[in-house]
């Protein structure tokens, strides 16, 4: 069992919809060692079986609107320090390049209440990143946009992540070695209805890799995330979740 070290809440600029067509269960469910993931939902109130309940959900589209918001909570275990987190196009071939194609969010050295916002943008396309640690204060602003990255998509993108010499991993199991889930994701319930969980694993599944397969090792909770059709959540709807 791991020792979840840190956590960080962030706010990123989008509403966004799962990129498949409806939420539906995953087929074949993917298998979840050790108890916890499992326990880290329960201490939160959910209802969730991580074993049953996940999700055919991997890839995410912005709609509406550049300035709605989501937000993004991590519990990070075991490579803490160096786990880093982030966007990418969902649409492209191949694999995506780490120089150009990963948008990150949050560096390996954020730490406890650190956030980011994130906004996509037009003429010209490209996604802002704002990041600031617990006291609100400014980190760093990153701009992705052509020609020094691929032009960000806001309809079709998924989350990595990566650490030194290690993945990166995808939300889509297609881009990840020999096809294998590397994030598992999860509709919440009770007062967290309409939002998501979404559970990475930092080390490699597929192709006989090290992985220890519990999935805690960055566990992000998306909220105003829904798929097709969409269900919009007023901006008093969303701020009533931090009163």
């Amino acid at each position: 069992m791991k020792r979840v070290a840190t956590t960080i809440t962030g706010l990123i600029s989008l509403l966004l919809l799962a990129g498949t067509a409806s939420a539906a269960p995953r087929s074949p469910q993917v298998v979840v060692n050790g108890g916890t993931l499992q326990g880290y939902l329960n201490s939160v109130g959910e209802s969730i079986n991580v074993q049953t309940d996940q999700q055919d959900i991997q890839r995410w589209a912005a709609t509406v609107s550049n300035n709605s918001t989501f937000t993004i909570q991590v519990e990070l275990s075991g490579n803490a320090a160096s786990n880093s987190l982030g966007l990418y196009n969902a649409s492209l071939p191949g694999a995506p390049n780490p120089l150009t194609d990963l948008y990150q969010a949050f560096p390996g050295a954020a730490t406890n209440g650190w956030f980011c916002i994130a906004s996509f943008r037009t003429a010209p396309t490209r996604l802002v990143i704002n990041l600031f640690d617990a006291s609100a204060t400014l980190q760093g602003t990153s701009f992705y946009q052509a020609p020094g990255n691929t032009p960000p998509d806001r309809n079709d993108f998924g989350f990595y992540l990566a650490r030194p010499g290690v993945g990166p991993f995808f939300t889509q199991d297609a881009r990840n070695p020999c096809g294998a889930a590397q994030a598992l994701t999860y509709a919440g319930t009770g007062l967290n209805s309409g939002s998501w969980w979404l559970c990475f694993e930092d080390a490699q599944r597929g192709c006989g890799g090290p992985s220890d397969g519990d999935f805690d090792d960055a566990v992000l909770f998306l909220e105003s995330v829904n798929p097709t059709p969409v269900n919009h959540t007023s901006w008093g709807q969303l701020k009533a979740r931090f009163h």
